[in-house]
C-alpha cells in the first residue's frame, strides 16, 4: 500500500462518475470498545439493500477505499467501511509511507493491529453487523463481507462471529489465514456458515503456496462452501489501485468474483 494516489486515467474517470451518483455518510458505530468511525454507501430513495461490510488494508480508511467501496455499492449494496483501527486513531492512520521492513513501519503496524485481538474482532463484527441491520437502507437480506491484505483473515472471522446474518465472505490477498497456533484464523471454520471465496497473490511471503495448500485442506475438512485460488502473476495488494501492485486485469477478475459471489448469497 503506498500512501500517495496512482490511479490510472479509466480508473479516475469512474470515480467521477461514481461519486456524482452515489451517497456517502460519515458514520459513528458503537461497539463495546468504544465508537468506531467509518463511512457508508448508502440508498436515499427509500430502498432497503443487503448489507456489506468493507474491511480496509492495513492502511485504512483513504480515497483508494472509498472508491472500492462505492463501485461495490454501485452494484446494489449498503457498504460500510468502518475504521477497523479506530482503538488507535482517526484516519489517515498512517502519517508517512508505508515502507515495509522499516522500522518505523513496522512499530506503526504492531500499534494498528495489537489491538486487533481475536476477540476484539468478534466484538466489533457484532458491532458491524448489527449497526448496519439497525440502519434504515439496509434490508433483511443476509449480508456479506470482504477483507483485504490484513483484514482478510477479519472477514473469516467475521463471518464466524455472525453466522446469523453473514452469508458470503471474501478475501483478496489475505495474509496468515493459516497458522500452526491456537490462534490461527482457519480455527474459526467449525463456526462459519457462509460461503467463502480466498483469492491469493502469488509468491506472497504472508501467504504462500505451502500454507495455502494447508489452508485449502482445512477449507475441505470443514465441508462448507467456498472457492480458493491463485491469480497468477498477481502480487501481494493487487487488487487495490494505490498500491504499487495494483494489476487491472487481475483487480477486475477479482471484482467479478466478489460481485458473483455476493449475487449468490446476498440477492
Amino acid at each position: 500500500m503506498s500512501s500517495g494516489s496512482r490511479f490510472p486515467v479509466h480508473y479516475l474517470l469512474f470515480i467521477l462518475i461514481q461519486e456524482a451518483v452515489l451517497p456517502e455518510h460519515e458514520v459513528a458505530i458503537r461497539t463495546p470498545d468504544g465508537t468506531a468511525n467509518g463511512v457508508l454507501f448508502a440508498s436515499e430513495d427509500g430502498r432497503r439493500l443487503p448489507g456489506v461490510i468493507f474491511l480496509t488494508d492495513v492502511g485504512g480508511i483513504r480515497a483508494s477505499q472509498h472508491q472500492m467501496g462505492g463501485r461495490l455499492a454501485a452494484e446494489g449494496y449498503a457498504v460500510l467501511l468502518p475504521n477497523i483501527f479506530y482503538r488507535t486513531d482517526k484516519p489517515p492512520v498512517w502519517h508517512f509511507p508505508l515502507r515495509f521492513g522499516e522500522p518505523a513501519t513496522m512499530q506503526r503496524f504492531g500499534e494498528l493491529t495489537g489491538p486487533l485481538t481475536p476477540d476484539a474482532i468478534e466484538r466489533d463484527a457484532g458491532a458491524y453487523v448489527d449497526f448496519l441491520a439497525g440502519h434504515e437502507s439496509v434490508g433483511n437480506a443476509p449480508m456479506g463481507v470482504v477483507g483485504l491484505c490484513f483484514s482478510g483473515a477479519l472477514a473469516v472471522r467475521t463471518a464466524a462471529a455472525r453466522p446469523d446474518r453473514i452469508a458470503a465472505a471474501a478475501s483478496f490477498h489475505g495474509g496468515r489465514l493459516y497458522a500452526d497456533d491456537p490462534s490461527s484464523p482457519h480455527l474459526v471454520l467449525p463456526h462459519v456458515k457462509a460461503r467463502l471465496y480466498f483469492g491469493h497473490a502469488t509468491d506472497d511471503r504472508s501467504m504462500p503456496q505451502e500454507v495455502i495448500g494447508k489452508l485449502d485442506d482445512a477449507l475441505e475438512s470443514w465441508g462448507g462452501r467456498y472457492e480458493s485460488e491463485i491469480y497468477e502473476g498477481a502480487r501481494h495488494g493487487w487488487t487495490v489501485p494505490d498500491n504499487p501492485a495494483y494489476n487491472q486485469p487481475q483487480a477486475e477478475r477479482a471484482f467479478e468474483k466478489l460481485k458473483e459471489l455476493f449475487a449468490d448469497r446476498l440477492k
